[in-house]
């Protein structure tokens, strides 16, 4: 048994939580004032802030005065700070944002002094599989934490092996991050009280010295924290005040001989609250919306913009970042904090798209106005549908999309706009107040194309595009006048609008390129290019000559494939009572679950030939919340229809599915399921860099039932079905593995319970959070099922998901009307079978001036090379945090032969 110990003075900072974030900050400012005078004062006290930069950011801002204090105890190595900016959800955002939050902390902690080089994740609710490659490629070769360690580890270390091979040294906290408390109850009994504690651990600790994690929530350690210490180790037994990363560079040994490889997701130990993956869906699409328009805006602005806007890309993934906090983006907070979440994670978005269009303003410029520029936000080319406002073809004429290169390709119309505007009578005295409506050229979100003035008439004819000559607003001021005084009376106002319609134009645009098109009408329309076939439409049939989709008699999707493949029952909905909380799902003792929908109808939206469309209307009677035991559902139902929007597009081998209802019921999950030819022992999923492959089952241990309910970022995939997904998703294979489930909905009402079914202990306060119920608010989920016999690999799934998600950009030229479209044009291209891109952006080092940061991973389990096309000339291998590795010279094309999960980050200059 060890006979000595390292104490680590700590606290653990939610930054929101069961308070909002202003709340919180004014118990950090008091909370790190005592830090700072009890450190001040005692010159053995050491304190570790919580591994995250946010603290220490929040709470300079209050006490800018205060900030060489702070720098003086990180130069001395008694205040540890850093790496990350946020202790972060890691299953609840991406892979990309992950790299992001260490390189804003790490930044932020060099600051001040710098870093601690220790991958602390104390309080996450589980860990992604490629965390250790994460922290080995920033250089930091030890991790700590608590949650989801599997019961094979005996110790109180371990190897965490990410896919790709990489390790690192991982602390295990078995007790949690406040396990020495318990010893320090009773300050002068706490020499005995740790040789009880040492005596009940002594196997996992073998000869290191035992690791009392002096803290907990939002409080300080008390200032007598040293005092107390030196008298107990007055006792006999060798104790010593450190940091976590004085702990483990100076206390343990390196060698450990356990190993686990990939994802932390047991429940033996610790909690893992899985139920936040699927609580507040508004979050988790408000934080896939922000991610890709941060990631958008950066590869606008680093490869067609002159101007650097990186501190406004700064600021949005300051936000983002921000926003992933694990008791942030999971939605396990009071209705004001995830208000303020959603807030803030729009903030991050709409900085983002601020960056994103002044970027195609300048190529924008080049194309004329009566044409449109399409930007592809993904490194490989594509065909694409875009929609657009054009004016309608007169009779007797087609519309047609022509290309820069003269190719035209025939437009589908899907809607056509009103032509009258206004229809209005009024005396003539009244005429000057129509003209206050007009702004220079401007009425009605339009431009005045021409005007027609007449006894008692006044007719504007508006345009997006102006086709006629100048416009005068003094000289019509002049006439209407004169015209209203020659002839007073009633006057009719009329204005009117070009036919306008709305167009899909198929687009073929270059990798992480630049295409136009302009729409115009033709009496001969063109002909479909050979390289698809039409989508078309029947009465309960989409097809497009890759997928085929049938709508059953219950309103589920039959969808086949081009190889053979048929999925049957394809969107059965389940819906059943969650008398859980935020943290953890659990069915009423008496559920009752409504699958059989009371009305079905089905609708032909569109019939091709580029987008064809069915919408199914299925009408439920869903109870309206739990009986007042909540062990039961309530017996009044309330009838809910649900549209599902089924699409197929020309060329894309995969069926777009958006479902849609009003929810007025509480305490209920809504589950989208996709049945299996054959049932499957395994899934696999996609996210954070990685495709994790998971059984049927959970670890179970502890105080929680393990629920098989996992993360899915990106895809999710069993056996032959692949769903893309839109955001960060909740899935589980029920059935003994013949259906897929994902959540669609959970409603409840509380952060916490204090009786959990499945939870032995409460979570959190029982903090009533009806906002959490989504009540009144209109649900939806767009995701997309291929069938595919060969699963996600064969089916290309990896770029099947970017091109789901990464729609491309459109916006109208803004040059001269009737000018020649420009050449397309190429930015970066990159060529390899799973190979992610997961960044494009702009870089500036003072050494070797600006470039382009592109970061890959092998997104397979063996290894692939890589081509990089564009225009460069060497290029440098930099670590995640930035830091050159090696420079070679690459003239336009550089090939990287990446091993199997691999991360690579190269800038190209």
């Amino acid at each position: 048994m060890s006979n000595s110990a390292v104490f680590v003075p700590h606290f653990h900072w939610d930054r929101e939580w069961y308070e909002p974030f202003q709340v919180f900050r004014h118990r950090l400012v008091t909370a790190l004032d005592t830090v700072l005078e009890t450190a001040e004062a005692n010159p053995d006290f050491r304190f570790t802030v919580d591994g995250q930069m946010a603290a220490v950011e929040d709470y300079l801002e209050m006490r800018p005065e205060n900030r060489d204090r702070v720098a003086a105890l990180v130069g001395e190595g008694r205040l540890a700070i850093g790496p990350w900016l946020i202790l972060l959800d890691e299953f609840l955002c991406s892979g990309e944002t992950i790299v992001r939050n260490l390189r804003m902390g790490w930044a932020a902690a060099a600051r001040l002094g710098g870093a601690m080089p220790i991958g602390y994740l104390p309080d996450m609710f589980g860990h992604v599989a490629q965390m250790p490659q994460i922290l080995a490629r920033a250089g930091i070769e030890h991790a700590a934490l608590w949650r989801g360690v599997p019961g094979s580890v005996e110790g109180h270390a371990f190897r965490w092996r990410a896919p790709d091979g990489s390790e690192v040294r991982t602390e295990f906290l078995f007790d949690g991050y406040d396990n020495g408390l318990d010893v320090l109850l009773v300050p002068d009994r706490i020499g005995r009280a740790l040789g009880d504690y040492a005596e009940m651990t002594a196997d996992r600790w073998g000869t290191d010295p035992v690791l009392a994690m002096a803290g907990t929530d939002h409080n300080a350690p008390d200032p007598h924290l040293a005092a107390w210490l030196r008298q107990a180790s007055g006792e006999g037994r060798a104790i010593t005040m450190a940091t976590l990363d004085e702990y483990l560079r100076e206390h343990v040994r390196d060698e450990v001989a356990a190993v686990v490889t990939g994802e932390l997701r047991s429940h033996v130990r610790g909690n893992i609250l899985p139920g936040v993956l699927s609580v507040r869906l508004g979050l988790k699409q408000r934080m896939a919306v922000a991610e890709r328009t941060v990631d958008h805006a950066e590869r606008m602005n680093a490869l067609w913009s002159r101007r650097d806007d990186s501190p406004f890309l700064s600021l949005a993934w300051h936000k983002i970042i921000e926003s992933t906090a694990h008791d942030s983006v999971v939605g396990s907070g009071t209705d004001e904090t995830c208000d303020q979440v959603a807030a803030r994670l729009a903030e991050a978005a709409q900085t983002a798209r601020a960056v994103r269009d002044a970027a195609l303003t300048e190529p924008a410029g080049l194309v004329p106005s009566d044409g449109h520029l399409v930007a592809n936000p993904l490194p490989f080319e594509r065909t694409t549908l875009v929609e657009v406002e054009v004016a309608a073809p007169p009779a007797g004429t087609r519309l047609v999309a022509t290309a820069a290169d003269g190719s035209a390709h025939p437009v589908q119309l899907v809607s056509e706009a009103p032509t009258v505007l206004s229809d209005e009578r009024m005396d003539a005295s009244r005429l000057e107040r129509v003209l206050r409506r007009i702004h220079r050229r401007e009425l009605f979100g339009r431009l005045i194309d021409h005007y027609d003035l007449s006894p008692g008439s006044l007719v504007f004819h508006l345009a997006e595009v102006p086709s006629g000559g100048p416009f005068d607003l003094l000289i019509l001021r002049k006439e209407v006048a004169a015209a209203a005084a020659a002839h007073p009376g009633e006057w009719r106002v009329l204005t009117l609008e070009e036919a306008r319609a709305t167009a899909l134009v198929p687009v073929r645009v270059p990798a992480s390129g630049l295409a136009s098109f302009r729409v115009e009408p033709r009496e001969t329309p063109a002909a479909a290019p050979a390289s698809y076939a039409p989508s078309t439409a029947a009465d309960r049939t989409l097809s497009n000559g890759l997928v085929e989709v049938t709508v059953g008699a219950d309103g589920t999707l039959d969808i086949a494939g081009a190889d053979g493949t048929v999925l049957r029952g394809v969107g059965r909905l389940v819906d059943g009572g969650d008398r859980g909380d935020s943290y953890n799902y659990a069915p009423p003792a008496h559920d009752v679950l409504v699958q059989d929908p009371a009305e079905i109808t089905v609708d032909v939206v569109e019939d091709g030939p580029l987008r064809s469309r069915l919408r199914v209307t299925r009408l439920y009677a869903w109870p309206v919340a739990l009986s007042g035991d909540r062990d039961l559902r309530d017996g009044r139902t309330v009838p809910t229809p649900v549209e599902t929007l089924v699409e197929v597009r020309a060329g894309e081998p995969f069926v777009r599915v958006s479902t849609s209802f009003l929810n007025q019921s509480a305490d209920h999950r809504l589950r989208f399921h996709v049945p299996l030819p054959e049932p499957v022992t395994t899934s696999s999923a996609a996210g954070q860099f990685a495709v994790t492959e998971r059984g049927l089952t959970a670890e179970g241990g502890w105080g929680e039932y393990p629920l098989p309910t996992f993360p899915a970022g990106t895809f999710v995939s069993a056996g032959p079905a692949t769903v893309l997904l839109d955001h960060s998703s909740e899935y589980e294979l029920v059935g003994d593995g013949s259906e897929l489930a994902i959540t669609l909905l959970r409603a409840i009402g509380s952060i916490s319970v204090n009786i959990h079914p499945l939870r032995d202990e409460p979570a959190a306060s029982e903090i009533p959070v009806p906002g959490a119920q989504d009540l009144g608010m209109r649900v939806e989920n767009r995701f997309a099922v291929v069938p595919s016999a060969t699963g996600w690999r064969g089916a290309d799934a990896v770029a099947l998901a970017e091109e789901f998600r990464g729609d491309v950009l459109v916006t109208r030229g803004t040059g001269p009307a009737g000018g020649q479209l420009p050449a397309d044009a190429a930015g970066l291209r990159v060529d390899g079978q799973d190979v992610l891109v997961s960044s494009i952006r702009r870089v500036t080092d003072d050494e070797f001036g600006n470039g382009t940061e592109v970061r890959l991973t092998a997104m397979r389990d063996s290894a692939v090379t890589a081509r990089v096309t564009g225009a460069f000339s060497e290029a440098t291998t930099v670590d995640l945090l930035g830091r050159p590795l090696s420079r070679t010279e690459a003239a336009n094309e550089l090939e990287l032969a990446l091993g199997p999960w691999e991360i690579r980050t190269v800038v190209l200059r």
